[in-house]
């Protein structure tokens, strides 16, 4: 049996219902079937023992979308926010389906040599970044920089418009790090090209300002013809850089001619607020493109 990703997320419950029908009609036994599921957390309804997620496929049963679970107590869901990489059971009985065993997947590259990730620990813990970074449901303070064009963008006149911003550096050698990054972001302008500039904005912000002015910018964003009212690629004074990156909780120092950084893609509500932030690049383009979806129907 094979289901379609929602194309909606209004369309999230009915397809929570046909998937629960159809498994328990298919059902002989009053046993419970156990399948495991990993994906990007949405949203999160403790209240009502409830998370939204886009998670991948379970093979030769469904495949890839986004749907929303049940939990049994709502401790279960502790931890869990929009943005969370989560693993977890799907239980599934004659009578009904629910989440189990929920965990938290951290991101953990496997690319990075031990040595590096020692000194990015280090270096968090030496600046404090885990307490300057914001939490979900905080403020973004403004800030202002400068994008592909040499035009100046500030943060507050974005507001009304949902924002995902990203951080890369162009020199980067590793192409699963800083062009996956920004590829995703290639990816979802055209999910979102209806919407792109009068409803969702995107910002790639470079935390090599020295190198990455706006004309190197410029060169970087053709790749993915990124429409630059719409996709601004920033730079700015080193100040203003480290001061955003410490926002969102990103760390990055010099090594050699690079940069050893850590990964962060967030997301910024209409009213100005931090919707959502995923560590990492564990996740795929579709489910960044589902987390943006929920955020701008909110």
């Amino acid at each position: 049996m094979q289901l379609r990703r929602a194309t909606n997320v209004r369309q999230i419950g009915t397809h929570c219902l046909v998937l629960v029908a159809l498994f328990l009609a298919a059902r002989s036994t009053s046993a419970a079937d156990r399948y495991p599921l990993r994906g990007l957390v949405l949203s999160v309804d403790a209240s009502h023992k409830s998370f939204v997620v886009s998670h991948d496929s379970i093979p030769n049963v469904m495949g890839a979308m986004t749907m929303s679970f049940d939990v049994r107590e709502p401790g279960d869901l502790e931890g869990v926010a929009p943005g969370t990489i989560v693993e977890f059971t799907l239980m599934l009985d004659r009578q009904e389906a629910h989440a189990e065993q929920i965990r938290i997947r951290r991101y953990e590259s496997i690319e990075q040599d031990p040595l590096t990730a020692r000194r990015l620990k280090l270096l968090k813990d030496i600046i404090g970044s885990p307490s300057k970074a914001l939490t979900i449901g905080q403020a973004v303070p403004d800030f202002t920089l400068t994008d592909q064009t040499g035009g100046r963008v500030a943060l507050s006149q974005l507001r009304g418009r949902v924002v995902a911003i990203n951080f890369i550096y162009t020199s980067c050698a590793l192409p699963q790090f800083c062009f996956r990054t920004a590829n995703q972001f290639g990816v979802l302008q055209k999910r979102f090209r209806p919407q792109l500039g009068r409803d969702v904005v995107f910002l790639t912000v470079t935390f090599d300002p020295v190198r990455d002015q706006p004309e190197r910018l410029a060169e970087y964003a053709g790749q993915w013809k990124a429409d630059p009212s719409a996709w601004h690629f920033l730079t700015g004074a080193v100040m203003d850089i480290q001061r955003v990156c410490s926002l969102f909780g990103l760390d990055y120092f010099p090594d050699e001619g690079l940069i050893n950084h850590s990964s962060r893609t967030a997301v910024i509500d209409r009213q100005g607020h931090l919707a959502a932030s995923i560590e990492g690049n564990q996740f795929t383009a579709e489910q960044l493109g589902d987390l943006l979806d929920t955020t701008r129907r909110r």
